[in-house]
């Protein structure tokens, strides 16, 4: 078994993607209802290399708003979308004031936030063919915290 210290991982994930119907409706979406800022808009032929950022990570992982033109990808989101499964998940600060900040913008969402063990999630339409999650971990103690700093011979403050 390998031990990853922090710091120390050979790869690192700086771009995800998210499939959508209209690059210009999820810019919109994405920025004005969930939050997120531009970062990269590059023409690309008929589309776009479209990405959006947390403004509290200007410089970290990027989500990618991608054309869903390929029909694999049409056939992939319509299948995730009827399943009721979320593409992908986003962890908010106070899920229950995310959900009602969202919900007044006319946000659709499957079900109100619900406990789940450690975690309390809710799963919504991003109004681009998509079932996105938000969810909020409960936070370890500050014992299982050190235990797990000694264990990965890791800072605390970055457990």
């Amino acid at each position: 078994m390998t031990l990853v210290v922090w710091g120390k991982t050979p790869m690192k994930i700086k771009l995800s993607s998210v499939f959508v119907d209209d690059q210009d409706k999820a810019l919109k979406f994405y920025t004005e209802v969930l939050g997120f800022v531009k970062k990269r808009d590059i023409p690309v032929g008929k589309f776009k290399w479209l990405t959006v950022v947390s403004p509290e990570e200007p410089y970290g992982t990027e989500l990618v708003l991608e054309p869903d033109d390929n029909p694999a990808a049409k056939t992939f989101k319509k299948a995730l979308f009827e399943q009721g499964i979320p593409l992908t998940a986003f962890d908010v600060d106070d899920i229950q004031k995310e959900y009602e900040r969202m919900n007044k913008l006319g946000v659709v969402f499957r079900g109100e936030p619900t406990k789940m063990g450690p975690i309390t999630q809710a799963v919504f339409d991003d109004t681009c063919g998509n079932l996105i999650q938000i969810y909020k971990t409960e936070h370890m103690s500050r014992g299982l915290i050190a235990r797990a700093s000694i264990i990965i011979n890791a800072p605390i403050a970055k457990v």
